[in-house]
């Protein structure tokens, strides 16, 4: 098995690609060991503090140390894990979907912001070993939740107000800004 590993622009996540589907559908932020057994491996590794699955990646965020220490270790895992045949998610392990809000007035604009970051924001962002979802929308706000890669990344800001702030503008001129949940 070849695992090929990906540089993201933030510098405490790196993205892991097994060559091979992780999840059918969606992304999972896994904030704890328990809800799956390679996220339970990859806790393990020391200095790891955050993992993430996409469909066809694993983004894993480092606390400390220096990636040439820790990445053996979270090859070693993920090889041992695929190699096991074990589920990705334990029984149960499926996160429940968030709640968006948005008044009932806005869902023509509110399915034309979705439609916009499902087609064109969100594969950009899982370039990078990441996702982006629509929480909410509010007297001309977007709320998005940043996951994986995008968590925490010190570019996230500049491409929430640069970019995906200026495309649903260009495209719904009721966009006046977007922040971050």
């Amino acid at each position: 098995m070849f695992i090929q590993t990906e540089a993201t622009p933030n510098p405490a996540t790196m993205k892991f690609l097994p060559g091979r589907a992780v999840l059918e559908t969606g992304t999972l932020d896994m904030p704890t060991r328990e809800a799956s057994p390679l996220a339970s491996k990859l806790f393990d590794v020391p200095n790891v503090g955050a993992v993430f699955f996409g469909s066809d990646f694993i983004s894993v965020t480092k606390t400390d140390g220096e990636w040439q220490q820790i990445k053996p270790a979270i090859l070693g895992a993920i090889m041992e894990h695929y190699m096991s045949g074990a589920p990705l998610l334990a029984a149960g392990g499926e996160q429940a979907a968030d709640d968006e809000f948005f008044d009932a007035k806005d869902a023509d604009t509110v399915a034309t912001i979705k439609d916009l970051i499902e087609t064109r924001v969100r594969p950009a962002v899982a370039g990078d070993g990441g996702d982006i979802t629509f929480k909410g929308y509010k007297e001309g706000v977007v709320f998005l939740h940043m996951k994986g890669a995008c968590s925490g990344c010190p570019s996230s800001t500049a491409t929430l107000q640069h970019g995906i702030q200026n495309l649903l503008h260009h495209f719904v001129p009721d966009v006046v800004e977007v922040r971050p949940v």
